[in-house]
């Protein structure tokens, strides 16, 4: 049966778009046979819209397809109508500021694994506000632990593939949240530091910036590349470099990046202090940087 276009009215307030449709998320349903379900089998983006600037959507896209493309996954549209979606979504809510989610799955199929018998993918965009952390803690800082789960091996699941299945993220932030954390660090599977449960890791030591690289098992994040960027424009040494817990304890500084968390400063990690115990100087300034880069870098729209 076909779905109903609707427009937003004050009891129902999100519309989502689903294969094709733009419903009410209440009416947004996929099959329990959708291998997105079953199986993990599937790719997403989550991005940002700042005052009506959808913050590196180009970026996103690439990245999407780069996934899916490593999946053999087709997606059945073009990269700009894609776009021309995710706009028109957050316009029907009317949002100038959102958090979006645009997942591709493998569509519906059988009980069984071979991605063949899924004969069309499911596609939908969902835009709404999110709220990771307090605004205190990004005053403060947070602390965070290392999770006996490690990152799964890069010959297994690539780490640039960022895929439905988070069970080995998930896993660890059970772990984090068990023992009274908001976030943790997993290592790779020969003890270096990889990325946090849902965020990139930096450090600062001597005035220069560093981070894990992909093949340690760390996403190929946007926030992670623009801060990478912003570094170089400023002149601020950086580097990917493989990290240890010790280089982390005795680091200067610390911070997680990520759409959701943007630029979160790290105080202590596994009980050692890091720096002055305090957000430092260089996340700062890389945070003042980022917030105007969110300003002039996307695609803009209108409500």
């Amino acid at each position: 049966m076909k779905r109903k276009t609707q427009t937003k009215t004050k009891k129902e307030k999100n519309i989502v778009f689903l294969d094709g449709e733009y419903v009410y998320k209440e009416n947004a349903k996929v099959s329990i046979f959708d291998h997105g379900l079953l199986y993990g089998d599937g790719v997403f983006e989550g991005m940002r819209s700042y005052n009506n600037l959808c913050f590196r959507l180009e970026e996103h896209l690439d990245r999407l397809w780069e996934s899916a493309h490593t999946l053999m996954l087709e997606i059945p549209y073009t990269k700009k109508q894609l776009q021309d979606i995710v706009i028109k979504t957050l316009q029907k809510n009317k949002l100038k500021d959102a958090y979006i989610r645009l997942v591709v799955t493998r569509g519906s199929g059988d009980l069984g694994l071979d991605p063949r018998k899924c004969k069309k993918p499911t596609i939908f965009v969902i835009t709404d506000k999110i709220v990771l952390y307090p605004d205190t803690l990004y005053k403060e800082g947070i602390e965070i632990i290392t999770v006996p789960t490690v990152r799964n091996h890069p010959e297994a699941v690539n780490p640039s593939i960022k895929s439905l299945n988070y069970l080995n993220n998930i896993l660890a932030k059970i772990e984090a949240t068990t023992a009274g954390y908001l976030d943790a660090i997993m290592l790779n599977h020969q003890g270096y530091v990889s990325e946090c449960t849902g965020a990139n890791i930096f450090i600062v030591k001597d005035g220069q910036l560093l981070t894990p690289p992909s093949h340690m098992g760390a996403l190929k994040g946007i926030t992670r590349q623009a801060i990478l960027d912003n570094a170089r424009d400023a002149g601020l040494p950086n580097e990917e470099r493989a990290l240890t817990r010790h280089d982390l304890f005795n680091a200067d500084e610390c911070f997680l990046t990520g759409t959701a968390a943007e630029l979160m400063p790290v105080v202590k990690i596994d009980n050692r202090i890091i720096g002055l115990g305090k957000p430092g100087k260089i996340t700062s300034k890389l945070t003042t940087a980022f917030k105007k880069l969110t300003k002039v870098e996307g695609v803009k729209y209108s409500l």
